[in-house]
């Protein structure tokens, strides 16, 4: 069970909310940024840079055990993140991508292991933080590729547009381009994770409180619906963890390619 039951009073049930996310410093008195989500999220650069280690750091002809994981992810990668968006460029970014969709990755899943049970992406400053790095590598490659004008003229042209429509096209394309990619960038990853960890917070809780806490004829069919209920969105949340690392690393595959390409 979640550790979230600890919300409940002794006399009556209460579902869980905004405060699973407010979270004390790890040790009284100490730094205050000292906080499980970034516990959690440097022991999730430890696990990245261990699989790394252990999958490439002595390769061997026929891949097996971890090199065999560890290829099998690269490739995917390469072939569905990079290679799409970057093509002839997609091996000089395989790095920054798959680091990305491996950090992404590992820190979705600590929502689902046990005694962790803490999505790092779930809390908006660590999605926040990767999506300003990728955008200021947009704006670095777009600028030194192409200039200043050059750059915006290629993110503002486009073919057959009457010159009148300008005045409505270019301020929409610049908005997206230099503001609303942001925010969709980092958004998308944080809502999900946000709402899957509310929502698995909430079914466990209500298990827990009508078959151990308050066990009665009535109660306890919603306890084992809450049970029930856990089980299966802890199998659809890692679904959704995989999908939201993968589109995650897919729209900072697109990004860089924007600046290296000067299109939007």
């Amino acid at each position: 069970m979640r550790t979230t039951i600890l919300i409940t009073s002794p006399d009556r049930f209460t579902a869980p909310g905004l405060e699973l996310f407010d979270l004390p410093p790890i040790f009284a008195g100490g730094p205050e940024w000292l906080t499980k989500p970034v516990l959690i999220a440097l022991l999730s650069s430890v696990v990245v840079i261990a699989l790394c280690w252990a999958a490439f750091a002595r390769p061997a002809i026929v891949p097996r055990g971890w090199q065999n994981l560890g290829e099998y992810a690269y490739v995917f990668v390469r072939d569905q993140v990079a290679r799409p968006s970057l093509g002839k460029d997609a091996d000089r970014w395989m790095g920054l991508l798959f680091t990305i969709f491996l950090t992404v990755l590992v820190w979705n899943l600590m929502g689902v292991i046990p005694l962790i049970q803490f999505p790092v992406a779930a809390h908006i400053a660590f999605p926040l933080v990767v999506a300003v790095g990728v955008y200021l590598i947009k704006l670095y490659l777009g600028i030194r590729h192409h200039g200043v004008r050059g750059y915006l003229k290629g993110i503002v042209h486009l073919p057959g547009l009457p010159w009148w429509a300008y005045s409505i096209y270019a301020p929409l394309i610049l908005a997206e381009v230099f503001v609303t990619s942001l925010f969709t960038h980092f958004i998308r990853l944080f809502a999900n994770m946000f709402a899957g960890h509310i929502l698995l917070a909430f079914f466990s809780a209500v298990g827990f409180w009508f078959v151990f806490e308050r066990l009665t004829p009535l109660g306890a069919g919603i306890g084992l619906l809450g049970v029930v209920m856990t089980i299966v969105l802890t199998a659809f949340e890692m679904f959704i963890q995989f999908l939201q690392a993968y589109l995650f690393a897919m729209l900072a595959a697109m990004y860089v390619a924007s600046g290296l390409h000067g299109e939007h």
